[in-house]
């Protein structure tokens, strides 16, 4: 029995299986900061199922979107709701779109670059007194930090408020991407870095 060959002459329909929620093209993203670059990975996967959980390091693999989907849910009341966390942030993604006319996720990964501290303070210990020292943050850590700034501040503007998550979610992102100091995520990085510059 002749198996049937494709015919080469058809139209070929736009694959939306290597687009984020079938719709966010994640070929062309364009990075401003080179030293987060390799840290902040796009893929059209929004859930992985803990592949890398116990892999040291193996979240930087993961897609951005994911992780910041995965942060949302570190608090009391959305801990385990990944599926409710997707459905906010991809209509997030919407309303980014709509009132950008950009790919949310260009506008994600310019939010994590903006929101991403430079500095930060530690603590050395000195005969007994605690001293505070300035010092360079890792790439990876920057990542890390910028993602939870963004869910803190989306957790502060829908707690005990009727702001919808989804539109919270916008507001952050879109803000971080244009370095808005008003934006929580901005204003606790510019934080961070002028405590570290005090502390040099």
């Amino acid at each position: 029995m002749a198996t049937e060959q494709p015919d080469p002459d058809a139209p070929v329909d736009e694959d939306t299986s290597a687009r984020l929620f079938g719709q966010w093209s994640v070929d062309d993203i364009e990075y401003g900061d080179v030293s987060t670059e390799r840290y902040i990975t796009v893929t059209p996967v929004a859930h992985t199922m803990g592949r890398h959980a116990n892999k040291q390091f193996k979240k930087s693999q993961i897609s951005i979107v994911e992780r910041l989907i995965n942060r949302l849910m570190q608090t009391d009341e959305n801990t385990g709701k990944k599926q409710m966390t997707t459905r906010m942030i991809r209509e997030a993604f919407d309303i980014i779109h709509s009132r950008t006319g950009e790919n949310p996720v260009q506008v994600l990964v310019h939010a994590v670059e903006n929101a991403a501290p430079r500095e930060e303070t530690v603590r050395l210990k000195y005969g007994g007194i605690s001293v505070p020292k300035a010092v360079d943050v890792s790439p990876q850590r920057r990542v890390d930090q910028a993602l939870m700034f963004i869910a803190q501040g989306v957790h502060r503007a829908t707690f005990k408020s009727e702001t919808d998550a989804a539109e919270a979610i916008a507001a952050q992102l879109t803000g971080a991407a244009n370095n808005d100091v008003n934006t929580y995520a901005v204003e606790q990085k510019e934080e961070k870095e002028r405590v570290a510059a005090a502390a040099r």
